[in-house]
């Protein structure tokens, strides 16, 4: 026997409880077993900086459902959970609170003590991150969980720099890098984000040297023209070919600087003549490498032009723009000015504008790396779900540049490398230098930045489980299995896990990079505090249960595409679980076995349940299989909710409130046994709701989700019973929808005839239709004996036609008028609409949107009158 559950399911009481109870379990340990076939996700790093949102939860609800999946398919399942340092983020952040709260700064306190309050901060809302996450139900292995700057991490980052620097992969040199001026850093190019800002193009007149005359040059950046060192126009521009090795005056600087020929000007472009500030252009830079060309900057760090900007020294870069456009006007050097749209790099984190400058940096070579990235995708042996995403990784990595690693921050992975002060070597070590490797000497010197975020996070599958050493770990449950990961950082982050796994593991991350879209809110906008339109996913779970969360959140989900979120569905998913718990409170109510085991015996409502039942578990196995986990969530909610709930529990309510014991003790059986199947597909997507009920049933075992995965048994598909069944069902649903549309109440019982040419399949159904289609007798008559039409109210299946007393479901003359009175209405209402919709007048000048709903509505009504008209005619 079962346990009785309580009227109502309370998720906030159950869900913490439970959680709880599989947690001091070891439930979610993963344990190497060489019986067992490993499943290993490592779950992509939440940043340290806040708190999860609905992105995130959309992430770990996704992770859960396939680690429950393949735990309860017999594999050795392990999720690593785990928190990310998120250089820049975690730093404005600490920053920001120090200077509101005690008006300080980094450099008040200095970088030992700075690094203490990151730290603090790290601990307050590292813990905070995962309480959350544990209110979601994720099944991780928290004794396992990991930190992007834990001692393991830090030793597989150094363990990284040094190798790729031995290889010669790592390099430090002057290069145009990205440059945020607000945070104060270098940036990668995935860093960079592009938007398209109105602007300018300023055309402005260098003199040439020798006094014969002027060029006109173009740009959208007039305030680093002090650093030009050259100016360059195409070889073939016949316009300019005998300027080529001459000089022109850089205008408010008095500097003569040379004119070059150089493919990469556009003759069409512009003037075709383009000024040259390699200091201050990617694509200038590398011009003033072919040429020799000087190289000067101008601004400093903080966007502020410095002692080389001369007179406009201490402006900021949008001051000294202003400025320098006068000073050319005034000079009559200012041919012309014409708004210009283009696109401008912004910081990722905080939408400052970039400026690309030149710096010493630390990179990474990228070209060598790629070769083999490419090579795992294209073979196939790491697949994109959806494919189309394999397209944008791809194109990235056929195009990368080399890599910016080195941040000019505190808080994050110190670069490995010592100066030495006597000699100027460079040491670059696996453990802390104390004397510089070539001359002996102890003064030496840390550099300062520390390495890119996403160097150590690109680390993360392997890192994670012990790598560099060979561990147990590593051995058994690498590669991993599947990512799961938003298709937002692609390049951010699963480009570089999959070509530095194949660099220093020789071997991809993970087979499967499973790609899902953003959350949004109900108008299909991103979720963001600037629009205020965010939703607190924990808020949502404490209202209506992480489980209704979670399945709203899988059931609006298609892998690779965004969703809306519509807090209304949530309350649509709470009235499911509340309706699984209903009928589990009515099997409960109704139980007397102990043991969930089917009959020998079964009846014809039986075997449809378990034939239906064994078609659902392989269909949903192969769309969980595929990651089509919307889809399988999908027809497991319309097994439970139409088949079971609607249709099987109500088949055999006579049978558990009638006197055949035999038949009550089946019925109850397969009830029990199909719930228990049930509760076992539906348990990955709301693991809660099926815990507590599982617990309540006749079972075996501590928990339902160490239980095994139900699998489709040949013996239980009665594909001729099915068959029948539904052809009772579909007599059953018509007579039931004829009865609705003729206002006719259930305790009003009329004798039904059933013409069909399967007379011994409704024979069978006779009680069924008694009962469900509120007969108070049933007929069965052969198809060519159907009565007559008159006073006969009549519905149609493929497979019968059904005839009811007309006058035993209404009163003739009262049901007559008022359809009379109906059609009446509707038929004027159709004539008024259709004169409208005749009249070219309004067909022209309203607009198309109200014309198409008017054109719908005429149709809606046509049909309702022709409907009336037939029901008159049959009285």
């Amino acid at each position: 026997m079962g346990i009785e559950l309580p009227k109502v399911y309370e998720p906030q009481e159950a869900e913490a409880r439970i959680y709880e109870k599989w947690e001091k379990a070891g439930c979610f340990k993963g344990h190497r077993d060489p019986k067992k076939k490993p499943f290993t996700i490592v779950m992509p790093p939440p940043n340290v900086t806040g708190q999860l949102h609905m992105g995130h939860a959309m992430d770990c609800a996704l992770q859960d459902i396939l680690i429950r999946f393949k735990r309860m398919q017999g594999y050795a399942a392990l999720w690593v959970p785990g928190i990310d340092h998120a250089g820049i983020a975690t730093q404005i952040k600490v920053e920001e609170e120090l200077r509101v709260n005690e008006g300080l700064t980094r450099y008040d306190l200095g970088r030992e003590k700075f690094l203490d309050r990151v730290w603090d901060w790290k601990q307050k809302y590292g813990d905070r991150i995962v309480k959350q996450q544990k209110k979601m139900g994720i099944s991780c292995d928290w004794d396992r969980a990991r930190f992007t700057m834990d001692e393991g991490c830090s030793k597989a980052v150094r363990e990284t720099f040094c190798n790729l620097y031995e290889k010669g992969l790592i390099y430090k040199g002057s290069r145009i890098i990205n440059w945020c001026p607000h945070c104060v850093t270098a940036l990668s190019d995935a860093e960079v984000e592009y938007q398209d800002k109105p602007g300018h193009l300023w055309h402005m007149r260098y003199p040439l040297a020798d006094g014969s005359g002027y060029l006109v040059v173009a740009t959208t950046r007039p305030e680093t023209m002090m650093g030009d060192t050259g100016v360059a126009v195409n070889p073939n521009d016949e316009r300019y070919k005998h300027l080529v090795g001459k000089t022109c005056i850089l205008p408010l600087m008095n500097r003569e600087i040379p004119i070059v020929a150089d493919e990469y000007v556009e003759m069409d472009f512009g003037t075709g003549c383009v000024k040259m500030t390699p200091a201050h252009d990617p694509n200038d830079f590398e011009v003033g490498l072919r040429h020799n060309l000087d190289t000067i900057r101008v601004l400093d760090d903080n966007g502020v032009v410095n002692a080389n900007g001369g007179k406009y020294e201490g402006m900021d870069r949008y001051e000294a723009r202003k400025a320098v456009v006068a000073d050319l006007e005034a000079l009559g050097l200012m041919e012309k000015i014409e708004p210009y749209s283009h696109n401008v790099g912004t910081c990722y984190r905080c939408h400052s504008d970039v400026e690309p400058i030149i710096s010493a940096q630390w990179f990474v070579k990228m070209e060598p790396l790629a070769k083999e990235a490419l090579r795992v995708v294209y073979e196939g042996e790491t697949k994109f779900v959806p494919d189309r995403f394999a397209k944008t990784y791809t194109n990235w990595m056929e195009n990368v540049h080399d890599w910016c690693i080195s941040r000019q921050l505190w808080w994050g992975h110190q670069i490995p490398v010592w100066y030495c002060d006597d000699c100027g070597h460079m040491t670059v070590s696996r453990t802390d230098a104390t004397c510089c490797e070539k001359c002996g000497s102890t003064k030496i010197h840390r550099d300062p930045d520390v390495l890119d975020t996403w160097f150590s996070s690109a680390l993360w599958p392997f890192s994670t489980l012990g790598w560099p050493d060979k561990t147990e770990d590593l051995e058994y449950f690498y590669p991993t299995d599947v990512l799961v990961t938003g298709y937002d950082i692609i390049f951010f982050w699963v480009a570089r896990m999959i070509f530095s796994a194949c660099e220093q593991t020789k071997q991809p991350p993970f087979h499967t990079v499973f790609i899902h879209g953003l959350v949004r809110d109900d108008k299909g906008r991103k979720m963001s505090k600037s629009l205020g339109n965010g939703i607190d996913p924990l808020e949502i779970a404490d209202k209506y249960g992480a489980d209704a969360l979670r399945f709203n959140l899988v059931t609006g989900n298609s892998p690779g595409n965004d969703m809306r979120f519509y807090t209304e569905r949530c309350e649509a998913m709470r009235n499911f679980a509340n309706k699984i718990w209903n009928a589990s409170r009515f099997l409960m109510m109704n139980l007397t076995i102990d043991k969930c085991e089917l009959p020998r015996k079964l009846e014809l409502e039986d075997k449809w349940i378990l034939s239906k039942l064994n078609r659902v578990i392989p269909e949903v196995t192969e769309n969980m299989d595929h990651y089509e986990l919307g889809v399988a969530a999908q027809k497991i909610y319309d097994f439970i909710w139409d088949d079971y709930c609607d249709w099987y529990i109500e088949l055999t309510k006579t049978r558990l409130q009638g006197d055949d014991e035999d038949s009550k003790v089946r019925a109850q059986q397969v009830l029990c046994y199909v719930l228990t199947q049930m509760l076992k597909l539906l348990h990955p997507f709301m693991p809660f709701i099926t815990e507590e009920i599982w617990q309540a049933l006749p079972h075996e075992g501590d928990f339902l989700m160490l239980s095994d995965w139900p699998k489709a048994d040949e013996a239980l598909n009665f594909a001729e019973e099915e068959q029948a069944m539904e052809l009772i069902m579909d007599a059953i649903r018509a007579v039931r929808t004829r009865r609705s549309e003729m206002n006719v109440p259930p305790s009003k019982k009329a004798h039904l005839t059933v013409a069909t040419g399967e007379a011994k399949v409704f024979e069978l159904g006779v009680p069924f239709l008694k009962k469900l289609a509120y007969a108070s007798d049933v007929t069965i008559v052969s198809a060519d004996q159907a009565p007559a039409a008159a006073g006969m109210v009549s519905v149609v299946t493929h497979a019968a036609q059904v005839f009811m007393p007309l006058a035993e479901l209404v009163d003739l003359e009262k049901e007559k008028a008022r359809v009379e009175k109906e059609l009446k209405k509707n038929s004027a209402e159709l004539d008024k609409l259709n004169t409208k919709l005749n009249n070219p007048g309004f067909v022209n000048k309203a607009p198309e949107h109200v014309v198409a709903a008017e054109r719908e509505r005429a149709v809606k009504l046509t049909e309702l009158v022709a409907k009336l008209e037939e029901q008159l005619k049959g009285m």
